[in-house]
This record gives C-alpha cells, sequence and structure tokens, in this order.
C-alpha cells in the first residue's frame, strides 16, 4: 500500500512539473540537418516561426514568398508589377526544400559579389533581381514593409549557419554533365509524357479558380520567367528538374534520370518567353558560366554550345 501511494506520489509531482514547464525560446528556431554530412538541410515550417513581434513579421514574409501573385500579380493588393507567379514556385516550399532551389545560404554568404552584376548585392538587391528576372516585373522598394519582411523570413531561415558557409542541399543541385548535347527534340518527348499534365501541353501551366496564383506555373510565354532569370541556363534548370519534378518528387526518389533531365531543360529553355535586357551581366565575359547562352565569349564558342553542349572542357566553369 504504501508503494502504491509513493508511485502515485511521484506521477502527480512529474505532471505538475510538466504542467509548469515554459518553452524554451531556442526550440522555436529552425532545425538544422546540416550537421551530419549524409544529411541535407532542410528549412524550417510555418509551426517554427516564433509566436512574438517578430514571428509576426517573418511570418508575413513568408507568405509574401509563398503567395506574390497576391501581393504583387497583375491583381495584387500591394501592386500589380509581376506576372502572377509565385516566388515558391522556383523556390519549393517557402524555399526550404532541399535542393530545391532553397534559401539554405542565402543569409549567411550576402552581402556578396556576384560576377553576373560586377558588384557587391545585398539580399534586397537579390530579391528585386527576382522581381524583375523571373516575375517579369519590377523591383519593390527596399525599405517598404514587404521588402524587410521577406528579408526577416530569409534571415530567420538562416539561423545557425555560420557566416560563409553553404549547407549540403542548398540551392540547386550540379548535375553530372553528358558528353553529348541536350535534345529539345528528345525533351519534348519527355515533357509531353511527364510535364504537360500540370504544366500544359502549351506550358500555360493551370491558374487556380480565383484567377490570381497559378496551381501549377507556366514554364514559357508571356508569364512565365525571363530568358535573364537562373532557371534559364540549362544547368539550373535541369538540377531543379532532376529533384523536384514531377511533384512531389525530391532527392531521394528522382524519376527522370539526368539524360532526361538535360534534355527537358534542352526542350523548355528553347519556347519564347519575355526577353529582358542581358548585355549588361557578366561585365568580365570570362567569368560566364559554361552554360551562359548569351556572348560574347572570352574562348570563343558558339552560343548554340555554350547553351546546349557538349561542354568539355568548359564543364569546370561556373
Amino acid at each position: 500500500m504504501k508503494l502504491k501511494r509513493l508511485t502515485i506520489f511521484v506521477c502527480v509531482v512529474l505532471l505538475l512539473i510538466a504542467a509548469c514547464h515554459t518553452v524554451n525560446p531556442e526550440d522555436l528556431k529552425p532545425t538544422l540537418t546540416n550537421t551530419d554530412s549524409a544529411n541535407c538541410w532542410t528549412g524550417a515550417g510555418a509551426n517554427q516561426i516564433p509566436v512574438d513581434k517578430d514571428g509576426e513579421q517573418i511570418r508575413y514574409g513568408r507568405n509574401l514568398i509563398e503567395n506574390t501573385s497576391f501581393y504583387f500579380g497583375p491583381k495584387g493588393s500591394v501592386a500589380q508589377i509581376s506576372n502572377g507567379m509565385n516566388c515558391q514556385n522556383c523556390h519549393i516550399d517557402a524555399g526550404t526544400k532541399p535542393w530545391g532551389n532553397n534559401y539554405g545560404a542565402v543569409a549567411s554568404t550576402y552581402p556578396k559579389f556576384r560576377d553576373r552584376s560586377g558588384s557587391m548585392e545585398s539580399i534586397e538587391r537579390r530579391i528585386n533581381d527576382c522581381f524583375e528576372r523571373s516575375l517579369n516585373g519590377q523591383a519593390i522598394d527596399s525599405n517598404s514593409k514587404e521588402m524587410h519582411a521577406m528579408v526577416a523570413y530569409i534571415k530567420w531561415l538562416g539561423t545557425g549557419i555560420s557566416k560563409g558557409s553553404t549547407p549540403k542541399g542548398s540551392g540547386i543541385m550540379d548535375l553530372p554533365q553528358m558528353t553529348r548535347a541536350a535534345d529539345p527534340v528528345e525533351g519534348q518527348k519527355i515533357y509531353l509524357a511527364v510535364c504537360a499534365k500540370c504544366h500544359g501541353k502549351n506550358g500555360e501551366g493551370q491558374i487556380n479558380p480565383d484567377q490570381i496564383s497559378y496551381l501549377y506555373p507556366p514554364l514559357w510565354g508571356k508569364n512565365s520567367y525571363t530568358n535573364g532569370a537562373g532557371l534559364y541556363r540549362l544547368s539550373r534548370f535541369a538540377g531543379f528538374v532532376k529533384n523536384n519534378m514531377p511533384n512531389p518528387t525530391n532527392y531521394h526518389h528522382p524519376q527522370l534520370t539526368d539524360e532526361e533531365a538535360w534534355d527537358v531543360a534542352a526542350f523548355v529553355n528553347t519556347q519564347p518567353r519575355p526577353v529582358k535586357d542581358v548585355s549588361k551581366d557578366w561585365p568580365d565575359i570570362r567569368k560566364k558560366p559554361f552554360d551562359y547562352p548569351f556572348g560574347p565569349y572570352a574562348d570563343g564558342l558558339s552560343e548554340v554550345q555554350h547553351k546546349f553542349g557538349p561542354w568539355g572542357s568548359l564543364k569546370k566553369l561556373k
């Protein structure tokens, strides 16, 4: 009997301790998975955003990434300055998915010098670069509530990542390159068999019933990303497709081979899309990436070879 009473007493004490336990603010910070070299960085989810004033701004920033068209699309509530795509159409799961063109290394590496512009760039500049190139829109005020919120969210995702480091799984994976040129004709066959059911036979995407945002974004045409976007480079689009498409593919279980991803990229990026003036990109032409499709080049090779390959000795250049 005494033992039974003692057991009950101990249980009651433990329950009281648990009830009085307060939440440690550290528990609300993003959880990093890059401590083991076998793992990839995965960004924190919405439920990990702190419930305080800072959290309100961070949450708004995530909302802007997820629902950019609601705020800045053709029917935007803040401004009507973009093509209707959302940031997370290119930065999967609000920029948190491993190898999903995520924001894992943004806070740790910016501001930084970018060869494309030939200048130092801040996170704000990088965000506006996407607005202008990927969303075919206009830059937003760097001092606006919306810009501050997006920067706050991106910096919060980078919590715990040491300055200057790039966690495994950040951005887009570099695929092994082929010894042949990427083939748009083969890519079209794969596109029609695998991609068209979501993105449309003519790459038009599927717009939601509200006519404000896309369920599946357009991959070419007037409402898609421009020829100045990062995904217009075949290596970027192929790496993105390999680990993310068809949705919900991930890097653990890709559905396309490397060659299929390269060919799909070749097909999609030969289709018509909005054109930007890229004549000032890479002022030092020696720094141009191997697959950058616009000359002039320091090596004298053609734009066709730079765009489709084979790249041979160029493959080590970024």
